[in-house]
């Protein structure tokens, strides 16, 4: 934990300003950062874990595991740092998560082999397509329609705030047969970056997290091959298109909660040197103690949420 925070402290804050006002984290930058924090996220040690750490998954379901434990400790220390940055690492990302758990042996294979290479040949993104202008936590509101049309279904709707879309090798998106089916007419899709109907529309423009690109994504009669439905159609005889989009939640939320708490910590840091610098604190002055007392009371937030992250029993979805 201490070799990752130095590495926030002295390499990554330094820069960060400047990150934020160019609006992207410098590619060579990020080569060098992912050399040095190579192993450091769930999906990298998930692409290595060896057979015995799968056995002992197997055996105790509820243990976490090791490599997401070794995330959400870099998730809060990133975060802490600059968390535009910890959101624009190449990989999988959050269009991981449903390919690992929905997807077929074949599907798996292709979409996220992609990734292995990254350390000599091109930086690559995957994202996760599912909030609409009119539909983000209630998932079951999504009108993104998706019809078969022979060996393809034909996509037709809009994404938005799509973290790493226009930047994405593949996106997961995810569409309904028929939006009053609600829950039970869901279909997860993986579409490729250039397949003819599927365009990027306006970058959103931020207050903050500005490295970090988010997208809008247009699909108008968007074709997509049969065979990038995700897990087939034998996948979709019950909601299994709904419980995709909740075991990403599921993966990745520890790490957004971990985020949070970097990102807090960061804040409180800065308040508390802050007042330290500009008023005597244990001076008998009112105002004096209910800034104290406010600090005191974030300070002890934040260590009762470090708690509870930490005691939260949460394994990688495969």
């Amino acid at each position: 934990k201490e070799g990752i925070h130095n590495l926030g402290k002295y390499v990554i804050r330094p820069l960060s300003l400047e990150m934020d006002r160019t609006g992207e984290v410098p590619e060579p930058f990020m080569r060098n950062f992912m050399s040095l924090a190579k192993g450091l996220r769930s999906d990298d040690i998930e692409f290595t874990e060896d057979a015995q750490q799968e056995a002992k998954r197997e055996r105790d379901p509820k243990r976490p595991s090791e490599g997401q434990r070794t995330a959400a400790i870099a998730a809060e220390e990133l975060a802490w740092a600059d968390a535009a940055l910890v959101l624009s690492l190449p990989g999988p990302g959050l269009g991981g998560p449903p390919v690992r758990a929905t997807g077929t042996p074949e599907q798996k294979k292709r979409f996220l082999g992609i990734f292995r290479d990254m350390q000599t040949g091109p930086l690559r993104w995957g994202a996760y397509g599912l909030t609409e202008p009119a539909a983000g936590s209630d998932v079951a509101g999504i009108r993104t329609t998706c019809r078969r049309d022979g060996s393809h279904w034909v996509l037709s709707g809009r994404k938005c705030y799509i973290t790493n879309g226009a930047r994405a090798s593949w996106t997961v998106i995810f569409a309904t047969i028929d939006p009053s089916l609600g829950r039970a007419g869901h279909r997860a899709f993986v579409v490729e970056k250039g397949t003819p109907g599927f365009e990027v529309g306006k970058i959103e423009e931020k207050m903050g997290l500005r490295a970090n690109e988010t997208a809008e994504l247009v699909l108008e009669d968007c074709r997509v091959p049969a065979d990038n439905l995700l897990g087939g159609e034998e996948a979709y005889v019950s909601k299994e298109g709904f419980m995709t989009a909740m075991k990403t939640f599921d993966n990745t939320r520890p790490l957004v909660a971990s985020m949070a708490l970097g990102i807090g910590r960061a804040a409180y840091e800065h308040a508390r040197d802050f007042a330290k610098t500009r008023y005597v604190l244990s001076r008998p002055i009112p105002r004096y103690a209910a800034i104290a007392e406010k600090l005191a009371s974030i300070d002890a937030e934040i260590v009762k949420w470090k708690r509870v992250v930490k005691e939260s029993n949460y394994k990688a979805e495969e």
